[in-house]
């Protein structure tokens, strides 16, 4: 039948509320305006020192470029590569305008400076990893030029601006530079073959004036950057051949625009959200941008900072919440051929992971420590249960598309692997109960090297990788020998300690000093074990309010964690209220930082407002579940839910208009929201055509059998006759649009003397 569904969306007027607006020049990488293309990605910002106010900075960054320590030690890490300046006339002067428009994910600039002005548009391209800049100028101005500058040559004024970190190590880098047919060409050598190739073109433009109003223009250019990981002969040349074939001359210039545009006006529709909270809806349709930026389907996964290369202590990847954190919103986004990096990662370095488990276990056996580069080549010390939790996020993967071939093939033999590392260390006491030795809670203690036996943490991913490998295992029909000894580990395991305090960090440690992850609340956040019950509810407040209140070691990511067990809770004003404190931890660009970037604490942000809105669990798909009292009105299309079923939802007056749960997959759910509740009843209509049912469950939700295809819509009386039903945004809070960016007050940065 057909849809009974219309959307009411423009895209482009909707998306255009959330961009970020700066006022001001930004000064750093934590108010930058950041593009990117999943590989490669600039951060655009000027500099507050008063020698360099006539540059603005494109610094680059991709992601495989990596370098050996000095001295071998450890693993490869990110280093920086270099920046792309533009070099004005006169200084930049305040106020300014700068744009990153999310629909067209492109950044544009009208910057006046003590000279003149000039008109900018800069974007890195959804399809080529290529860097292009325009820009516009009047008579003041026709004397700026762009220039690229690798990192040894960056003026040391403008490097580690943001405060030198010495836990990174930057290797010597020798710098070559040559000119071949127009373009220019660096190359950095870090030894033994390692380095980067950059090669640039800028030029007077042959095409036409970018849209738009500005000055009377005097001269126009164009600038483009590429950037390939490796410095042979045969990089070099691909790398010339990526600036070579791109077009400057109309139409095919245009045409050439258009295809970057067109990769991301298809990706936004995906799914939508919107809330009554405008900067906070802003921030979610921010991060969903910043997710494509930092990494693609057949791209690499996202480490701690994305493409956006800064000074850092961790230049790498983090397996002991990062890098789960990171992929938590593309599984409800209904964006999970972005979680397919994440994926292809583990697929493809499985012969590693068995190599970081001690040799006696190979056999059978896999697993992952803390922080590696992307070979992941990361050998299992204190820390056990990292790449379970990472299957955790696979096995997401899994549920919200129903893959079964990717379950068969990938997922269970390699949990599988992961469960026996666990299960070799199992020790049986006395009264027959399974303990696990001591092992690091993480972030626990960390710098005193903390231990504990039975962990929260490798209890919870214990217990939820033997539940998922049997549930694995009937799925596929696999009568696997290991079985028996999954469902025994089930049985006799020890249950998680408690104290007063609520859980705690493994037998015999309580949480005694403040503790910034949620390590031990592990098995309600994210892996939704426990919470059916009213005790273990109790437990679950009690340790988070316990958590919380220890303020001394809180990060945003800490946040982040409470606001989703908030949400899993039902409590959605306290859910709100971990968010809201959160923006006060946000950078202006709202990228997060504490001693160097950490990309996973916003984009779990997003994850905590889907935990909000909804959630699923098995067969069960709760829709609002956690609202915030003053969210009247709240509307999303197309978040997808476990059991590959996508779900559209509208709010109004605070209760739930109607819901329609569209099946992917054939299987089976549950429905539990208000509206099935309401006393006033409920219509539900299905595709007539086929043998779908609702039935009634003791429990108060709604029991669906949908058919691969088929639909079924619940409404509030009401709406009879009203269809089609209309998704369309929630309306704007009045002066709220545009929060982030960057508005310091312009008098303090004006006219030099």
């Amino acid at each position: 039948m057909n849809s009974p569904i219309r959307t009411d969306i423009d895209w482009p007027s909707f998306l255009s509320r959330h961009d970020p607006l700066w006022k001001t020049k930004p000064l750093s990488w934590d108010d930058g305006v950041f593009l990117g293309n999943g590989m490669l990605g600039a951060m655009v910002y000027g500099e507050e020192h008063r020698m360099k106010r006539n540059v603005l900075r494109f610094v680059l960054g991709r992601c495989d470029v990596t370098s050996k320590r000095p001295g071998g030690e450890g693993f490869p890490v990110r280093v920086p590569i270099g920046e792309l300046a533009l070099e004005l006339e006169g200084w930049i002067y305040q106020p300014c305008e700068i744009r990153l428009d999310l629909w067209e994910a492109e950044l544009r600039a009208l910057i006046p400076t003590t000279k003149g002005y000039v008109k900018l548009r800069a974007f890195i391209h959804a399809l080529s990893p290529v860097l292009a800049v325009e820009a516009e100028t009047d008579e003041g101005e026709k004397g700026a030029k762009f220039q690229w500058y690798a990192y040894p040559e960056v003026d040391p004024i403008l490097k580690n601006s943001d405060g030198i970190n010495l836990s990174q190590p930057i290797p010597e880098i020798e710098v070559q530079h040559v000119s071949d047919g127009g373009l220019s060409v660096g190359v950095q050598s870090y030894g033994e073959d390692m380095g980067c190739t950059t090669v640039w073109k800028a030029g007077p433009a042959s095409n036409n004036p970018a849209d738009g109003d500005g000055p009377e223009i005097h001269r126009k250019q164009i600038c483009l950057v590429t950037v390939s990981n490796g410095i042979s002969g045969e990089i070099q040349a691909a790398a010339r051949t990526e600036i070579e074939k791109v077009p400057l001359a109309d139409p095919a210039w245009v045409s050439w625009i258009q295809a970057h545009r067109n990769w991301w006006h298809d990706y936004y529709p995906a799914s939508f959200v919107s809330v009554p909270d405008t900067p906070l809806e802003s921030f979610y349709w921010i991060q969903m941008y910043k997710l494509a930026a930092a990494t693609r389907e057949d791209q690499l996964p996202i480490d701690n900072q994305g493409p956006w290369m800064t000074s850092t202590p961790w230049p790498g990847l983090w397996f002991n919440m990062n890098v789960q954190m990171s992929y938590s919103p593309v599984y409800t986004a209904n964006r999970l051929e972005l979680g397919l990096s994440l994926v292809s990662s583990l697929r493809g370095n499985q012969a590693q992971l068995i190599q970081n488990v001690p040799e006696p276990y190979r056999a059978d056996s896999a697993g992952l420590g803390r922080s590696c580069s992307y070979d992941l080549n990361c050998p299992v010390t204190d820390e056990f249960g990292n790449l379970t939790w990472a299957l955790h996020n696979c096995w997401r993967q899994y549920r919200h598309a129903m893959d079964d071939h990717m379950l068969r093939e990938f997922l269970f033999p390699l949990l599988r692997r992961s469960v026996n590392l666990y299960l070799h260390l199992l020790e049986e006491a006395e009264n027959g109960k399974l303990h696990l030795p001591p092992m690091v809670s993480p972030e626990y203690g960390s710098f005193l090297q903390m231990k504990a036996p039975d962990t929260h943490y490798d209890l919870a991913l214990l217990r939820w990788g033997c539940r998922t490998l049997l549930q694995a295992a009937e799925r596929l029909g696999i009568n696997d020998p290991l079985a028996g000894r999954w469902q025994d580990t089930l049985e006799r395991l020890v249950p998680f300690p408690v104290d007063e305090t609520g859980y705690r960090i493994g037998s015999g440690v309580s949480l005694e000093f403040g503790h910034r992850h949620f390590s031990h609340l592990l098995a309600a956040f994210p892996l939704h074990m426990i919470g059916d019950r009213e005790e273990e509810r109790e437990l679950i407040i009690r340790t988070l309010r316990h958590w919380i209140g220890m303020e001394g070691d809180l990060r945003g990511f800490s946040l982040t964690g409470a606001a989703s067990i908030a949400a899993f809770l039902g409590m959605g004003d306290e859910a709100l209220a971990y968010l809201k404190s959160l923006m006060h931890m946000i950078k202006p660009n709202t990228m997060y930082k504490e001693a160097g970037p950490v990309i996973e604490t916003p984009l779990a942000a997003a994850e905590s407002i889907h935990d909000m809105l909804l959630q699923s669990r098995g067969d069960v798909i709760r829709i609002f579940p956690a609202v915030p009292e003053a969210w009247e009105e709240a509307v999303f299309h197309q978040l997808r839910a476990e059991g590959g079923f996508l779900v559209s939802a509208v709010r109004k007056q605070g209760r739930t208009e109607w819901i329609r749960i569209l099946s992917l997959a054939g299987e089976p759910c549950r429905i539990a929201n208000d509206l099935i509740a309401s006393s006033e009843g409920y219509v539900l209509e299905m595709d007539g055509s086929c043998t779908a049912s609702g039935e009634a469950q003791a429990d108060g939700s709604l029991c669906l059998r949908l058919r691969e295809g088929e639909e079924a819509l619940l409404y509030a009386p009401g709406l009879s006759g009203k269809l089609p039903l209309k998704v369309a945004p929630v309306p704007a809070e009045q002066g709220k649009c545009n929060v982030f960016g960057g508005r310091k007050p312009w008098r303090l940065y004006g006219l030099p003397k």
